[in-house]
């Protein structure tokens, strides 16, 4: 559809709490910007329909598929997307037209009793559904029994109860996002455990050949985070891995001594915890994919692949 000044932006979204209330800022911020309104468009994927594991259903993809779909058949004019959910490899006749600014990218424990992970007995149980989280923790060396977990925000942190779950490993943007920083236990530092690559940030896409769309999404674009996640995603890409793998990636704009510059700490970790590598790298900002493919190299150098391969 072509836009007029005062035509209404359709958003395609995922239904879940979540994803419409990170919908709804991206929507406010198009408003805000451009005075153009916006209508949130629900659409159920397949990872939304399915109580699966994420790895069973293929992993990569399961939430976006069909809210491209959508965007691509124009039901929708934008569709909004967890950008850690989107596939490494480019969707033909969509852009990536704007990466708001991040959320704290860091994983968060909610544990019974105020707990920290360090502070939870050996045989403690905690609950994840992400392969990374089970690996990194299992690498901890802390006697916990991992937990497979499926479901929404508030489900996971229901499971938290005695005879249950002692405690839920989630990402703490969701939960800001949800305004449910209160159930925070621990904010887990990324030496313990790395972030998912783009964990936190949001991708906004519209169709490549929609120039009025992408004039109004492009205010939201922050140069940044775009430049952090375009080196996460680098990494994992080079390492020819989905969202499933055991894979964590996070990079940090630091002042250098020839100005801004990108820090790029990457892992590959064993689903069994019994092994690993990880390694960084620091560059200019305007080489964030060189950067991630270089970090990647590294890793595979020292054994990433087969860990990967042992993990599936």
């Amino acid at each position: 559809m072509t836009l007029t000044a005062t035509g209404t932006l359709r958003l395609g979204t995922r239904a879940s709490q979540l994803a419409r209330t990170q919908s709804q800022t991206v929507a406010d911020a198009i408003t805000a910007a451009s005075g153009v309104p916006v209508e949130l468009v629900h659409i159920s994927t397949e990872g939304d329909r399915s109580a699966a594991a994420i790895a069973q259903l293929g992993g990569t993809g399961v939430f976006v598929t069909a809210i491209r779909r959508a965007l691509l058949e124009g039901t929708v004019d934008v569709a909004v997307h967890s950008y850690k959910d989107l596939p490494t490899a480019p969707e033909p006749g969509l852009a990536l037209a704007a990466v708001p600014p991040r959320e704290d990218p860091r994983d968060a424990l909610v544990a019974r009793d105020g707990l920290t992970l360090g502070e939870l007995p050996v045989g403690a149980r905690v609950g994840t559904g992400a392969p990374r989280r089970v690996a990194q923790l299992r690498a901890l060396g802390l006697g916990l029994e991992v937990v497979p977990i499926r479901g929404n925000v508030d489900t996971r942190m229901a499971r938290v109860v005695p005879g249950d779950l002692d405690a839920v490993v989630l990402a703490r943007a969701g939960l800001g996002r949800l305004g449910r920083l209160d159930a925070v236990t621990e904010t887990l530092d990324p030496l313990q455990v790395l972030p998912a690559p783009a964990q936190g940030a949001l991708a906004v896409e519209c169709r490549a050949d929609d120039a009025r769309t992408r004039e109004l999404l492009a205010p939201l674009d922050d140069a940044g985070t775009r430049a952090c996640v375009v080196a996460e995603r680098a990494t994992l890409t080079a390492l020819e891995a989905g969202c499933s793998a055991p894979v964590a990636a996070y990079a940090e704009l630091a002042e250098g001594d020839d100005g801004l510059e990108l820090w790029l700490r990457a892992s590959v970790t064993a689903i069994d915890g019994s092994d690993g590598v990880r390694d960084s790298v620091t560059g200019p900002v305007a080489d964030a994919e060189r950067l991630g493919r270089a970090l990647a190299a590294e890793l595979l150098d020292r054994g990433a692949a087969e860990l990967m391969a042992a993990s599936r």
